[in-house]
């Protein structure tokens, strides 16, 4: 369904760290990396797409949302539980602790954070326990 998703960000490097040790932990790689124009891309080894960005803005400043969202599909609860736990200790808000949210739909378990810039992310399992 999606080429790709970007999040700008103020600090290029920071925020490159953060996701460079955060999006292994659900099976992404980083896959392009231009560190003098401040952009990386991170998506699954076998796949081409979808790309998921991380870069400095090209019109003025970073800015996060308040409703902007990208959600990331876990293959498991625990590796939702996993991720919200490493997003924390680099650096991460806390904005919802994994848990289920039955108003969503029955299967839903999620988690929500901030990364390092602001910006929202979700990481989230839709299968049956």
């Amino acid at each position: 369904m999606f080429s790709h998703a970007t999040v700008a960000v103020e600090n290029f490097d920071r925020a490159v760290g953060f996701y460079g040790k955060l999006l292994p932990e659900i099976g992404l790689m980083r896959s392009f990396y231009d560190p003098e124009n401040s952009m990386a891309s991170f998506r699954k080894p076998d796949q081409p797409r979808p790309l998921f960005f991380v870069t400095l803005p090209f019109e003025g400043e970073a800015l996060p949302g308040n409703g902007p969202m990208i959600a990331f599909l876990c293959d498991d609860r625990p590796m939702v539980d996993a991720v919200h736990a490493k997003a924390l200790e680099l650096g991460g808000t806390d904005e919802g602790e994994p848990g289920e949210r039955p108003d969503y739909h029955p299967h839903f378990y999620g988690c929500y954070v901030r990364d390092t810039e602001g910006n929202k992310i979700c990481f989230v399992c839709h299968d049956p326990v």
